[in-house]
């Protein structure tokens, strides 16, 4: 195999970069593009101003910049699109590009397309596909001398573009992908899906995007297993048998099953999780990783920032990040697993909130009167339909920002409750994304220590 061999797809090509964004993944890869001889152009909705930081890591290319705005002449008469997730599934811009056929891919997926002599697992899921995407990655990582093979990670992470990867990987390497619907878009465009598919759970999210219909969620997520082979395998949680349909799903299935890790020490904690790394063992499995071997990688492995990660303590106090709870659902199950792995209920001060994505929120409602000390909410759409629902409760506040309901948060616990960041929400409200929201939460525990 020649080296840079992949230059070939992008040398002297045309290719528009549909959304630069703040996160870093996008960056990475006009980086990339442009130093395989594209000819690139990036267009974004955000203005010059909010894309500085951005725009000024790639001041060493030739780049042109459309922003503000999309243009439709940016959509045809070049050889490539590259679309950042989360583009609407109608967008007038995609369909010109199409009509005028141009290629329309993704990172991740275009990755796939052009390393397909590696072998990938894929991961996704409503809830627990972050964390599960890391303890495979640790695991198999931790072994690849029994592996002989490298392990790389990418997809759906923060500020890590997979595109770049292809200066990196060789053939029989594993690449493990944390694959949300909207990256699942391009496999299901390219008609291709992972190796080895993890399908972790499904229920309500999105639906904003999706228009409330889980019938178009669940068509994006379920491309994870659709074009596998008999070759493939697919490794769900047992919840998930209903919905995935055997004559859809032609690789090999596995249900993970919980007791086969059973007195393992694991550092995360909760029925969800164990279920989540109950996956992870199939897939070292299948890798033919022995149960000792699997067995000393999950007990290292350290859980995930933003995953109910204890990240502090003070005065008798335990403080967990759940930032990258983003569902009603999600925050539930942390405060479930902190009521009965921790014997908290009643001893719980939520720090919740943000905007709303039409999801229900009933469990939340419920959980929030029955477990909680108190709940310091942040402000967003979603919250004002969660105080709305929780009528005239005494638990409950409404705060102006992050950093006053951490204030009040702290005045009020007392030795041996706990601080659950959980928001339920996504971040929009005040934050350009997730991660911002999590960095500031992580500054403000920090100054508690």
């Amino acid at each position: 195999m020649q080296k840079k061999y992949y230059e070939h797809y992008f040398k002297g090509k045309r290719v528009t970069i549909m959304g630069l964004g703040l996160l870093g993944r996008s960056l990475q890869v006009a980086q990339f593009v442009a130093q395989c001889g594209a000819i690139v152009t990036v267009t974004d909705l955000k203005d010059k101003k909010t894309l500085e930081k951005s725009i000024s890591k790639l001041k060493k290319h030739k780049i042109k910049y459309v922003l503000g705005k999309h243009d439709l002449k940016d959509f045809e008469n070049v050889d490539m699109v590259i679309k950042a997730p989360g583009v609407p599934m109608d967008s007038p811009y995609i369909t010109h590009a199409r009509k005028n056929g141009v290629d329309v891919v993704m990172d991740a997926s275009l990755f796939s397309r052009i390393a397909s002599f590696v072998r990938v697992v894929g991961v996704t899921g409503t809830r627990g596909k972050s964390i599960t995407t890391s303890a495979i990655y640790h695991t198999l990582k931790s072994n690849e001398k029994s592996l002989k093979c490298s392990v790389y990670s990418g997809g759906n992470l923060r500020g890590q573009a997979t595109l770049p990867l292809l200066k990196k990987v060789k053939e029989g390497d594993i690449v493990v992908l944390e694959l949300d619907s909207w990256q699942l878009q391009g496999f299901g465009d390219e008609k291709i899906s992972p190796n080895v598919s993890v399908f972790t759970s499904f229920m309500q999210d999105h639906m904003n995007y999706y228009g409330g219909s889980m019938k178009r969620y669940f068509a994006d997520k379920a491309n994870i297993f659709k074009y596998q082979t008999k070759n493939d395998f697919l490794v769900i949680r047992p919840k998930m048998k209903e919905w995935i349909n055997k004559n859809d799903a032609k690789g090999k299935l596995i249900v993970a099953n919980k007791n086969k890790i059973s007195g393992y020490k694991l550092s995360v904690f909760g029925d969800y999780n164990l279920k989540n790394m109950a996956c992870v063992y199939e897939v070292a499995k299948i890798f033919d990783l022995s149960d000792i071997k699997i067995k000393k990688s999950l007990e290292t492995f350290p859980g995930l920032e933003g995953r109910m990660q204890l990240i502090g303590s003070f005065k008798g106090i335990d403080v967990y990040n759940d930032n990258n709870s983003t569902t009603p659902q999600a925050t539930v199950a942390g405060i479930e697993a902190l009521v009965k792995y921790k014997n908290k209920k009643g001893k719980i001060v939520l720090i919740a909130g943000g905007n709303d994505k039409n999801i229900d929120i009933s469990d939340l409602q419920k959980n929030i009167k029955k477990n909680i000390k108190h709940v310091f909410l942040i402000p967003g759409t979603g919250t004002e339909r969660l105080v709305s629902s929780l009528g005239n409760a005494s638990n409950v506040d409404v705060c102006r920002s992050l950093k006053q309901a951490m204030d009040k948060s702290t005045k009020l616990a007392k030795r041996g409750d706990v601080i659950l960041f959980s928001p339920g929400f996504s971040s929009f409200s005040q934050y350009n994304n997730e991660y911002e929201r999590n960095d500031e939460f992580i500054k403000l525990v920090n100054k508690l220590k």
